[in-house]
């Protein structure tokens, strides 16, 4: 573990004008300046893997991450690579994500499977799904390869859809003994669709692209899609999914945006360019009003209560930001002048640590680091930093358009053919029942929902 500034190296890192800050320099105009930056950041989000390591599990990050964020952390790796052509974690990253895939190869390892959720076995697959879509290396013959993983993930949730309350949704927990089985929430059921959108842009299999629309179309029935384009947290089962928790967090909108851009690339709808350019317009509640452009977690920067999973929310936001405007370039201006912005602001607060270059939490506090420090740290500077070089790298490639990621449609199932169609759509009972929610919706957002702005 590192030291951390002094009571006299943190009144040093206030007193500016006498340059006793150590920041990381970044010119988001200079791909050689953002490589650098984003390689002083990878290595000190390393710092505390401890997976490659005698007698360690490849794959797993010490206490107090949980085995989701690892997920997410090698995913931000596979970005990386992306982004700056360091194979430097190639290797490890590599590793982890094919040792914690599990017997059925659809990241349900036998250490985890008794606590794991939907939204943690989705950030491991949509992990492998973007190695399949980046080319980033792929596995040895004999190992599973990277887009049937992500179909493997899929196709195990597809299962999952749970039409017993709520009219369908996927839970949050996997198994009924873990608490927040009850609990149907939006990054759960975000993430099935983020990869169903992009499995079915990849594959050409429009079932896919079935799965997506049914998706979206409960979470806007239900309510954890707002008329205007905020997601919520989530909502209880036990009460038939009739009140909702209203806190938006940033990785929600993050991973709606990609999927329903992808959605508009895919079909080229009117419908699907409404709903990303709204979803889009929406995240302007992530982004802080006193400092322009620059990101911040909203129910929980301001008043100082983020918690380890929440310190990366952000890493999501820049990463799906970023690769929206790929899909959907209609985005670019809109997304670039805020991860720009958001990466000034980030390296300034990398001024942290024994270092001089351990990332804070707080980009909205300039120069001063705010003493926070941590995996979500460090992977949120990376991402929005190592974003900006978007539009120096190529799409998501297909399998048409020189993906060679090999896949299985069947993987997960334990059968042959492709994931199983929609069973239904939404019914007109269910529509009529979203209309009650969304009045409920208004009356808590007139009442007051709008508390965690504050």
């Amino acid at each position: 573990m590192r030291s951390f500034p002094s009571a006299s190296s943190a009144v040093c890192a206030l007193l500016l004008s006498a340059n006793c800050v150590s920041a990381i320099t970044l010119d988001v105009t200079s791909a050689a300046s953002i490589k650098s930056a984003a390689s002083t950041i990878a290595h000190g989000m390393m710092q505390y893997y401890t997976g490659n390591q005698t007698g360690q599990v490849p794959g797993n990050l010490p206490l107090p991450y949980y085995w989701w964020e690892a997920g997410a952390m090698f995913g931000s790796l596979v970005d990386y690579w992306y982004y700056t052509g360091d194979t430097t974690y190639n290797d490890v990253t590599t590793q982890a994500l094919l040792f914690q895939v599990g017997p059925d190869n659809n990241y349900m390892p036998p250490n985890q499977t008794k606590t794991e959720g939907n939204d943690d076995q989705a950030f491991w697959g949509l992990a492998a799904l973007s190695a399949a879509e980046l080319n980033y290396p792929n596995p040895p013959s004999d190992k599973p390869q990277w887009l049937a993983l992500a179909q493997a993930v899929f196709n195990s949730q597809a299962i999952r859809w749970d039409n017993s309350t709520c009219g369908g949704g996927l839970r949050w927990q996997i198994y009924s003994f873990n608490n927040g089985y009850n609990y149907k929430n939006s990054i759960s059921n975000g993430c099935f669709f983020n990869m169903a959108a992009r499995l079915g842009k990849y594959t050409g299999n429009t079932t896919y692209l079935d799965w997506a629309d049914r998706m979206w179309n409960w979470c806007e029935a239900v309510g954890l899609k707002s008329p205007t384009y905020q997601f919520f947290d989530g909502t209880d089962d036990t009460i038939n999914c009739t009140q909702l928790n209203h806190i938006q967090w940033s990785y929600n909108a993050g991973v709606f945006l990609l999927g329903a851009a992808t959605m508009w690339n895919v079909t080229g709808s009117d419908l699907w360019y409404q709903r990303t350019m709204a979803t889009l317009n929406a995240t302007d509640v992530f982004f802080a009003p006193t400092v322009p452009n620059v990101m911040y977690e909203v129910a929980c920067e301001p008043n100082g209560n983020c918690n380890v999973d929440q310190r990366s929310f952000k890493a999501y936001l820049a990463r799906w930001m970023a690769a929206t405007t790929k899909v959907a370039p209609f985005t670019t201006d809109f997304v670039m002048a805020k991860l720009k912005a958001s990466a000034i602001a980030a390296a300034q607060q990398c001024s942290g640590g024994a270092d001089g270059v351990t990332c804070g939490l707080q980009w909205t506090k300039g120069p001063a680091y705010d003493g926070s420090y941590g995996v979500g740290e460090q992977m949120s500077a990376l991402e929005v930093i190592q974003s900006n070089l978007i539009q120096q790298v190529t799409g998501p490639l297909t399998n048409s358009t020189g993906g060679t990621s090999k896949g299985n449609p069947s993987a997960g199932t334990g059968g042959d053919g492709n994931p199983a169609a929609p069973a239904s759509t939404i019914k007109t009972g269910d529509k009529a029942g979203a209309g009650f929610l969304t009045a409920i919706i208004l009356i808590g957002i007139l009442g007051g929902a709008w508390w965690m702005v504050a």
